[in-house]
């Protein structure tokens, strides 16, 4: 179930639990130490950790001595083991513990990238059909441990096109017998599996923080954070203030971000073309939605206004200073998506809008993909089906996919 069947104005659907208290089962470990507060029908086995931790040089020069870091990623030495290198990895494994035994649809999800190499790589796992259509641009982090298992096609779109394309491409997919839509921000599975970001991040500190920083495309991961907060203040053993979202996105192409500075609830109306000649400036790919829940009740301007958080910006410049800064200091590398949010994190510090003994917590969205690729051998993955960007939106395209299978 991803929507309500009754009219209304549009809304996200939010999960309730029995459970109220923030508890961690002690029998597992990753994502499924949450599972109380997780919409899920199975435990999947292979799970993967995240680490929150203390940077002494982070905090150094941010002058931050409550900063925190929850690194989402592949980095042995820390204990956090997601072995695509993304958060993405935790939506993944909740979205299809979600999903029961036996079920006889196709999964189809749509990505820029990070989310696809997260689906593909469980879905063959696991044996799980899986229809993945993403652009060219995210292609690179198509390399896995292992072949992947034929259950999985691979659609590439080439040619001059974006992750909205590929979104578009799967709704019209999922509309035919036999397919089911993954989702996206609609899926409760999807947010509140990224919403354990601020669970091991409480867990480790012990209360929540007054700050959280995190880089957007959809703001998915936005939202997933905000909506654990609340859950936790009304726990009350971990603070009664929620976290103000410090959220960001990759200049030139941002679009929450004018949006929110405009204090307008509607996406600012916009060119295409001049979007899609922005989306190709900027080095943060995976933040390139040009459709994102914004103004959806529950979507990212709920969660910012809740929160009295605020959008932030960061250039190509300031993002390749924030990856190099963290591999130099932390010796290990990240990504850019998870480097805008850095680097918006250093500007507010420099600017002093920060107070110096505010909790804050940074996600590192994405990190260790080099590491990954260095400790063990990885096999590039060889698409299913390409589809050129004249032929996207003709009947022929969808029958060349629903073929496949």
């Amino acid at each position: 179930m991803l929507q309500c069947g009754k009219e209304h104005e549009p809304a996200f659907l939010v999960t309730e639990y029995d459970q109220r208290n923030f508890e961690c089962d002690p029998h597992f470990e990753g994502i499924y130490r949450y599972k109380s507060w997780l919409p899920i029908q199975r435990i999947l086995p292979c799970t993967g950790n995240m680490v929150t931790y203390q940077s002494e040089h982070l905090c150094e020069i941010t002058g931050l001595p409550n900063l925190w870091i929850t690194f989402n990623g592949y980095w042995p030495e820390k204990g956090a083991g997601l072995e695509t290198a993304t958060f993405k990895e935790l939506e993944a494994y909740t979205a299809l513990s979600r999903i029961p035994k036996n079920y006889n649809r196709v999964l189809v999800v749509s990505s820029a990238g990070n989310t696809a190499a997260a689906f593909a790589q469980l879905c063959s796992r696991h044996r799980i059909p899986c229809l993945i259509i993403m652009p060219s641009s995210g292609w690179h982090k198509m390399q896995f441990p292992e072949p992947l298992d034929p259950c999985v096609k691979l659609v590439l779109l080439k040619g001059f096109v974006a992750y909205y394309d590929a979104i578009v491409l799967a709704e019209r997919i999922t509309c035919l017998p036999g397919f089911q839509s993954e989702g996206g921000a609609k899926n409760v599975a999807r947010r509140d599996g990224l919403g354990t970001t601020i669970l091991n991040a409480v867990e480790t500190i012990g209360r929540l923080p007054d700050y959280y920083f995190q880089a957007i495309g959809s703001g998915c991961g936005g939202i997933a954070a905000h909506t654990m907060a609340m859950r936790l203040v009304q726990d009350g053993r971990f603070g009664h203030k929620l976290p103000k979202l410090m959220l960001s996105q990759n200049a030139p192409f941002a679009p929450i971000y004018y949006a929110w500075k405009l204090q307008k609830r509607e996406l600012v109306n916009r060119d295409e073309n001049e979007q899609q000649k922005q989306i190709r400036q900027i080095i943060a790919q995976v933040l390139s939605n040009q459709n994102p829940p914004y103004a959806i009740k529950g979507g990212v301007f709920d969660a910012l206004m809740e929160s009295q958080g605020d959008m932030l910006i960061a250039n190509n410049h300031e993002v390749k200073h924030a990856m190099h800064l963290f591999s130099e200091l932390e010796g290990i590398d990240i990504d850019p998506a998870a480097a805008v949010a850095l680097a918006t994190l250093l500007n507010t510090t420099r600017c002093k809008r920060l107070d110096r003994d505010a909790y804050t917590l940074l996600n590192i969205t994405g990190g260790g993909w080099k590491r990954r690729q260095q400790d063990s051998r990885m096999f590039p993955a060889n698409p299913t089906l390409q589809i050129e960007d004249d032929e996207l939106r003709t009947e022929r395209a969808l029958q060349k996919i629903v073929a496949l299978f």
